[in-house]
């Protein structure tokens, strides 16, 4: 359980002190502990758990509400709220608390009757992990959590996995025979290891080429044989045409969002001359933007076994499959840059060669995460714990909240300088419960996705996007880290290794010039564009 504690629920972490079953992460800030909660959920499927207090607690909790709705991730973040007797008089921090989430959660409700806490809490987990996952917020009045009353407890609740329909299953093979040029979307709602598992080897074995979504790209091994890359900002032009030039196209829980469809062009919401065959687990997603010719309605694991083990004779093996993982093996193959003292590919490259397969990357918002989304190679799933709502200051909460889940793994935060100053106080959690992540800090002194945007928009007229940044080596040792400074490409590697021979918080602070605006452009080629 992640929380910030608040005295409007004094009495749970009282219950807490004789509960030790329940490991409780103390954070710095509500926002890192949504993150982190949110970051838990979508590595084990089952809710994060986070606990704040009314007014700011919650407002600043709500970035990472709002992460888990629009990433389909199970979440249930309790919030602490004033006496039941004080409500709607502008009492001390008092928020509408089921209002303001309403919109962006799956459902947000308050417990007045201690009785029912059982009834609402598995509500609370059900709405949280069934059909399309996402968070789901529960007020607990203060006054409410001291009343002492009789209730009947309710047993623990065992996932719902719907199995798809056999005869729908039966008419995607019957479309796969007929096309001639197939090609999957993957990730997103309800994705799990057993999903990941079976849908390679079912599109392994037929060859047809497989896409990730946006910030999806470990929804399978990149060492699949038809694994062809990701969508979303910065993909390789090849695989887009192949989306394009696709007559069939098989999503399987993803929502086909503005970022992996590119604002809703490379493939639109009415995809003429195209089929859609649209897995997901809700119903109610299913035609809500894009029209499905064949719309099924399953859990992921469900639906990526039945097709894995169905047997089709008359089916015949594509060859696209693999053509597409020679072409994504290509694109992610990073080449030096001229005249650069500190080139990112290079260096995501001597990452690949020194860390496991199995590292979890975490990664915020910015142009620095191009590179790696680029250049590495995600392994099984959960190996990427990146938004894909785009939010800053994501990934070194989400990094604690996998060190502390997988602490026999390596865990790599990326982050830009601003991106890391969004969050870079829960470095203190880390250290407090004795996390061990590697921090690389890509440092141009700007919000450079932001600055890359208004050159396109309004060249060479710069307006607050500049930023003074502290010593990041120093603020790492602060938190009793160790950290380096890292200027040229040939001495990244190195570094990387003196990082590797320690412990606990390494950091990597990263120097970059600005000019290289993104891993595919620079600022005076947009500045000639434009």
């Amino acid at each position: 359980m992640f929380t910030v504690p608040g005295e409007s629920f004094l009495a749970v972490l009282d219950a807490l002190h004789d509960t030790p079953e329940i490991d409780i992460v103390v954070c710095r800030q509500e926002g890192g502990v949504a993150y982190m909660a949110d970051a838990d959920g979508k590595m084990t499927g089952r809710p994060g758990v986070a606990f704040v207090t009314r007014g700011p607690g919650a407002t600043n909790a709500s970035a990472g509400v709002h992460v888990a709705m629009q990433d389909s991730t199970p979440m249930i973040l309790f919030v602490g709220d004033l006496d039941r007797a004080d409500r709607d008089r502008e009492g001390f921090q008092e928020v509408d608390l089921p209002a303001f989430f309403a919109p962006i959660a799956k459902w947000a409700a308050r417990i007045d009757d201690a009785r029912r806490i059982p009834e609402y809490v598995a509500r609370a987990y059900r709405m949280a992990t069934a059909g399309r996952p996402g968070p789901v917020v529960l007020a607990i009045p203060e006054d409410m959590l001291r009343d002492e009353v009789e209730a009947l407890d309710r047993p623990r609740l065992a996932p719902v996995a719907e199995m798809p329909d056999p005869g729908a299953v039966e008419a995607m093979f019957a479309l796969l025979r007929e096309a001639a040029a197939p090609v999957a979307i993957i990730g997103g709602a309800d994705w799990s290891p057993c999903a990941a598992h079976h849908f390679a080897r079912f599109a392994d074995r037929h060859g047809i080429p497989v896409a990730a979504a946006f910030r999806r790209q470990d929804a399978i091994d990149n060492a699949c044989p038809v694994y062809a890359g990701n969508l979303g900002y910065g993909p390789n032009p090849k695989l887009q045409q192949r989306i394009r030039e696709a007559d069939l196209l098989l999503v399987v829980g993803a929502r086909l969002g503005e970022s992996t469809t590119d604002g809703y062009k490379l493939i639109s919401p009415d995809h003429p001359g195209q089929t859609l065959v649209h897995i997901h687990p809700d119903p109610n997603e299913l035609d809500r933007v894009y029209r499905a010719d064949l719309p099924i309605v399953s859990d992921m694991g469900e639906f990526a076994q039945m097709v894995d083990e169905w047997e089709d004779p008359d089916l015949v093996r594509f060859s696209a499959g693999r053509e597409a993982h020679e072409e994504w093996l290509a694109w992610s193959e990073p080449k030096p840059r001229e005249g650069v003292k500190m080139d990112l590919g290079p260096c995501v490259a001597a990452m690949r060669e020194a860390l496991p397969t199995d590292t979890i990357i975490c990664n915020g918002a910015g142009n620095f995460s191009g590179w790696w989304h680029r250049y590495w190679r995600y392994g099984p799933t959960p190996c990427q714990l990146a938004p894909t709502s785009g939010t800053m200051g994501y990934g070194l909460p989400a990094a604690v909240a996998a060190a502390l889940r997988f602490r026999d793994r390596t865990v790599v935060c990326v982050a830009g300088d601003g991106d890391f100053l969004m969050n870079g106080q829960e470095l203190a959690t880390a250290a407090q419960h004795g996390a061990d992540l590697l921090v690389v800090v890509v440092d141009n002194g700007a919000y450079g996705t932001i600055r890359m945007h208004q050159e396109r928009e309004y060249p060479e007229r710069i307006s607050a996007t500049k930023l003074a940044n502290p010593d990041f080596v120093k603020l790492a040792e602060a938190y009793g880290g160790w950290a380096q400074r890292v200027e040229r490409t040939e001495d990244f590697a190195p570094a990387l290794e003196r990082a590797r021979a320690r412990n606990g918080i390494r950091l990597l602070h990263c120097i970059t010039d600005v000019e290289v605006i993104s891993n595919a452009t620079t600022i005076a080629k947009l500045r000639s564009k434009a």
